[in-house]
């Protein structure tokens, strides 16, 4: 194992974990946003506001997204151990 495969390897691995982490982690933080903004201009204080929405946005995105993430990381695994001999050799 070369190392240009190594780092083949670990750029495929990390270029997958941000595709698949992206959507979960957008809408956490849009619904964080709104949240803010909205307490900005309510003037609300409570801090324990955002944690509810937010995670209900995370189960949704999930629900959402879920079949999506399942399939990438499973077509990467696929793709890993079909090349395992490459890798090995």
């Amino acid at each position: 194992m070369t190392e240009v495969t190594v780092i083949s390897l670990g750029k495929d691995a990390i270029t997958t974990v941000l595709l698949v982490a992206g959507p979960v982690l957008g809408f956490g933080m849009l619904v964080g946003l709104i949240v803010s903004i909205f307490q900005a201009t309510t003037q609300i204080q409570e801090q324990t506001l955002t944690f509810i929405p937010k995670i209900i946005a995370v189960l949704v995105s999930l629900i959402l997204f879920g079949p999506w993430m399942l399939r990438v990381l499973i077509d990467f695994g696929t793709r890993l151990l079909s090349n395992l001999e490459h890798f090995i050799s």
